[in-house]
């Protein structure tokens, strides 16, 4: 039974992920902030603290909360180390605190408080002992409480900062309360919260027609993705190609002679997910091809596609892994409407299961050994949530630095579910959100509500599987906003390319699909081709690495703006030295303007004083003094500002 004694009580505790079943997620360096509910009967003061501690070690650390409103108490640490912490909060009624307060309304009242200040000899000498560099002080208080003749120093001492301060950092915490759960915080590396993705295929960069592409070839493709300013690159399955039920071009069930077939139809007679495509090269090639990246800042990100073509090795090696049917065949793959009949989903039911987890571990082991520590999981609805929880776990007790990237298109609860069981990103349903309103809640879904301590989005464009309805017209100035909605509302986000740079929007008619895909066939692309697209995708990359506003995406604010084909919206860095204003016309052929509303109150400004608007795009700049200002945007020039604010 609770001690009646402990009369504070703690509720609401927020981040609080699944009554504590999941951790929250920040990266190494950031601020982490914990509000909740306390409260107690009556009028004494209330105070606590924030417990916290990395999970192995066996000291708490502590972090001063505060009333933020009504019972509604914040507080705040930062998450130095990567690896796991625990946290909780102990609240208490501070007596010392308590008798300070009351003696102090007393005294403004002209009250006589002779026996108050006797009553608080008790807390000094408490408060000594707890700090003994303030010992000489508070027993000269003592004395003085003592003293009829040293009333009026007394009194004064009593309801001093000093020794309100001397209570408040060394309090006593009588019969505290400490909240009912340990709860976790898991704890990246900074990739997790901000990065670049570019997608290419491997075997799409050879320069004629007719030959595959290699890592070597690959080798030469490196500049073009640094010189954008990606920092991750990322490729479809890199792995020996099924040639059973092999897809042809278009995605035709049947191949002809030369059909390379699809990457994610993985396995052969040349080997499985531990192996590479000879046509790529070997792992002396891959291996090369990752140090170069690394030199250029970028890291090599993988595919992790669970999933086998019928010629993978496992299909014979554990035929338990697979679903059989009474006929000896194994029902192909389906992520309706899409079929794949050329792969084998995994029974992941099988009688052999915990020999099949530990395999599927083993994989990204092995891929991690060879330097890759980021994965974009393929599908990873499809599978058990205990699965990827267990495997998840296993590569970070490895490798804390190992990211993983969830492709999951599927229903929000699905996908918010992924993200509490480990994955560190998911793509989003950004591809499908165009319109002012439809942008504005989603955002505000993400940033605003409980997802925003655990589920982090990467925004994508566009995909190898998603050529969308939007942007199949090969209009460029769609192109160009919807690239810089992307890079400038999550602090995650990638594009499939050169596709999307070159706009080669030709689509597979009736669907969301490309013609000629380059799933199903190898391309030839002119990588020396340059467009106003490319141009500002690069500006506005390196603008991200420049700008700490945009490594986030929690810190967004949307603006008033009275046009509904213009979005505006503010984001601020942590230290508030940051501060930038982003308006976007969502019309791609007509010139829109209005008035926009500046958050001049974010920044500390009064109305008045200048702001200097500096569009980090076109050079321009404006002196803006008043919180509603003019602006009109020409989709022809550039269909959007991005203001650094000066002031």
């Amino acid at each position: 039974m609770k001690s009646g004694q402990k009369r504070t009580v703690i509720e609401n505790v927020r981040p609080e992920i699944n009554a504590g079943a999941y951790a929250a997620k920040r990266v190494a360096g950031q601020v982490f902030q914990v509000t909740a509910d306390i409260l107690a009967d009556g009028h004494d003061v209330l105070n606590a603290h924030i417990k916290y501690k990395l999970k192995k070690s066996k000291t708490w650390s502590h972090a001063p909360m505060h009333e933020a409103d009504n019972n509604g108490w914040e507080g705040q640490f930062i998450a130095e180390k990567q690896g796991y912490y625990i946290y909780t909060i102990e609240a208490w009624v501070d007596y010392p605190l308590t008798w300070q307060h009351n003696i102090e309304r007393k005294i403004d009242d002209q009250q006589h408080v002779n026996v108050e200040l006797l009553d608080g000899i008790q807390y000094l000498e408490k408060a000594a002992k707890l700090a003994p560099h303030e010992t000489d002080y508070l027993n000269g208080l003592i004395d003085a409480f003592k003293n009829p003749e040293a009333y009026n120093y007394a009194i004064g001492e009593a309801c001093s900062t000093r020794l309100h301060d001397i209570f408040h950092h060394h309090p006593t915490k009588e019969f505290a309360t400490t909240y009912e759960r340990e709860l976790v915080l898991e704890v990246d590396r900074e990739k997790a919260l901000f990065s670049t993705w570019y997608e290419f295929f491997p075997r799409s960069t050879a320069k004629k027609k007719g030959e595959h592409g290699t890592f070597k070839d690959c080798l030469e493709v490196l500049p073009y993705v640094a010189n954008m300013g990606f920092d991750t690159l990322y490729f479809p399955p890199i792995h020996p190609i099924g040639t059973d039920h092999r897809k042809g071009k278009n995605n035709t069930t049947t191949a002809l002679p030369g059909d390379v077939g699809v990457p994610w139809a993985i396995g052969n007679k040349e080997g499985g997910h531990k192996d590479i495509l000879p046509e790529l090269g070997n792992f002396d090639d891959f291996k090369k091809l990752v140090k170069v990246a690394g030199e250029l800042g970028i890291e090599i990100a993988l595919d992790f596609a669970l999933q086998c073509s019928p010629n993978h090795p496992y299909v014979k090696e554990n035929p338990s892994w697979f679903k059989w049917r009474p006929d000896g065949t194994v029902q192909y793959a389906e992520n309706p409407p899409k079929k794949y009949q050329d792969i084998y989903p995994i029974y992941f039911e099988s009688p052999d299961w915990e020999n099949m987890w530990d395999e599927f571990v083993s994989i990204v082991l092995h891929w991690n050994r060879l330097g890759i520590k980021i994965f974009r999981v393929d599908n990873p609805h499809t599978k058990p949530f205990g699965f990827w929880e267990y495997l998840i776990a296993e590569v970070k007790k490895v490798d804390q630095d190992v990211l993983f990237l969830a492709e999951a298109f599927t229903k929000p609860k699905v996908m918010q579910r992924l993200a509490k069981v480990g994955f560190t990103q998911s793509y989003t349903y950004y591809t499908w959100r165009n319109n002012k309103a439809e942008l504005t809640q989603y955002m505000n879904e993400l940033t605003k509500t409980d997802l925003k301590d655990y589920f982090r989005p990467n925004f994508w464009p566009n995909t190898p599987d998603i050529n969308p309805w939007m942007l199949q017209g090969g209009n460029e100035n769609l192109y160009i906003i919807r690239h810089m909605m992307a890079a400038t509302l999550s602090s995650n986000y990638g594009m499939y390319g050169p596709v999307y740079e070159q706009i080669d929007n030709a689509a597979y008619v009736g669907k969301e699909e490309y013609l000629n895909s380059e799933k199903y066939e190898v391309r030839v692309w002119d990588w020396s081709k340059t467009n106003k697209l490319k141009q500002l995708i690069s500006r506005i990359n390196h603008i991200r690495k420049e700008h700490p506003a945009l490594q986030f995406t929690n810190n967004i604010e949307f603006c008033p703006i009275e046009n509904e084909q213009i979005l505006a919206y503010f984001k601020q860095s942590e230290d508030k030295t940051d501060n930038m204003l982003f308006i976007v016309n969502l019309d791609p052929y007509n010139r829109q303007n209005g008035w926009v509303k500046v958050p001049r109150y974010k920044m500390g400004l009064s109305e008045g004083k200048p702001m200097r608007m500096r569009d980090l795009v076109t050079g321009n700049s404006y002196m803006w003094n008043q919180e509603w200002n003019f602006i009109e945007l020409d989709p022809n020039h550039v269909p959007y500002h991005i203001f650094h604010i000066d002031f």
